[in-house]
């Protein structure tokens, strides 16, 4: 017997080492991770990188190009319209985000409770997400456009008896409510996993003490949903930052420029504008900003976080 278990002991043993740690390495993860990693970074990091340096040049994204060093970015601070742009990306995003995250936590709090067809529930709130924005932002424009202004004037509303789509001031409406009308369903899905991980003891407990719906929600359930919180709060405002398919639906920019947001500015301007390096510029500009966003929401959130 022992010497049977020799061999296997002796090769066990005798399996590499990390060259980076004192933990034994089994090869057959490298063929699964490195293929992977390479795909990764031809179709991610190398475009990135490309476009990095189409950004110190004056390419319209053919022919032959000059480098111009900084000036696409010294131009992007003194542009009004860029700047617009970004504003009103902010603005609408904050609005999106907030929006998302108070519907969809009371939306899962509610459906985490004892109801009846709660799964039934869950599938029909879920349904928004796999839909295609296109195809319903062009519904929803055609509800902006003709049934919604004919029931403002029957109801003798004035700011809803006009087309919001066409409107200098609420323009912007139809691009929050279509976002956050399909947002909310994947935040759902997120809060109901949290929830899922709280025991129901604890709320046994609770109301022993005599805890009262509000206090279970704040002192009980928001605290240990916090780690799912802080991701849903990245994802949304992430995803809000990005708008651009309801604007493509809805207002295509309109009207006067009012609802550009910067990655339709981006598309716009970078390939049908001829200003692809210009453009290009914006977009690394725009993935630091993102990036300086999500790491100050992961520290702030996340030093709050009560597991």
């Amino acid at each position: 017997m022992t010497t049977a278990t020799k061999p296997a002991s002796h090769a066990k043993s005798a399996r590499k080492r990390s060259a980076f740690s004192d933990r034994k390495v089994d090869h057959a993860f490298y063929w699964m991770a490195v293929p992977a990693a390479i795909v990764f970074a031809i179709f991610l990091y190398v475009p990135f990188l490309q476009g990095v340096m189409y950004s110190f040049t004056n390419s319209q994204g053919y022919g032959d190009y000059d480098f111009i060093g900084i000036k696409n970015y010294i131009a992007l601070f003194q542009d009004n319209r860029v700047g617009h742009a970004y504003l009103f990306t902010f603005l609408i995003a904050v609005a999106i985000t907030i929006l998302i995250n108070v519907i969809a936590m009371f939306i899962a709090v509610a459906l985490n409770g004892k109801i009846a067809f709660k799964n039934g529930f869950r599938a029909i709130f879920f349904v928004p997400y796999t839909l295609s924005v296109l195809v319903i932002g062009y519904v929803f424009k055609y509800i902006f456009m003709n049934p919604l202004p004919a029931l403002g004037k029957t109801l003798g509303i004035e700011w809803l008896s006009e087309s919001l789509i066409t409107s200098d001031q609420y323009s912007w409406v139809p691009i929050v409510f279509l976002a956050v009308w399909q947002g909310v369903a994947y935040s759902v899905l997120l809060y109901l996993a949290g929830l899922q991980t709280i025991d129901d003891e604890i709320y046994e407990a609770a109301a022993l003490d005599g805890v009262n719906v509000w206090q279970k929600f704040w002192k009980i359930t928001f605290p240990l949903i916090g780690p799912f919180f802080t991701i849903n709060l990245v994802l949304s405002m992430k995803n809000a930052l990005g708008t651009f398919d309801q604007v493509v639906a809805l207002t295509d920019g309109g009207p006067n420029s009012a609802t550009e947001t910067v990655t339709y500015l981006i598309w716009k301007g970078g390939l049908t504008g001829g200003e692809y390096a210009y453009q290009t510029a914006n977009a690394v500009l725009f993935f630091i900003v993102l990036a300086i966003i999500a790491f100050i929401q992961l520290k702030f959130f996340g030093s709050k976080e009560k597991v």
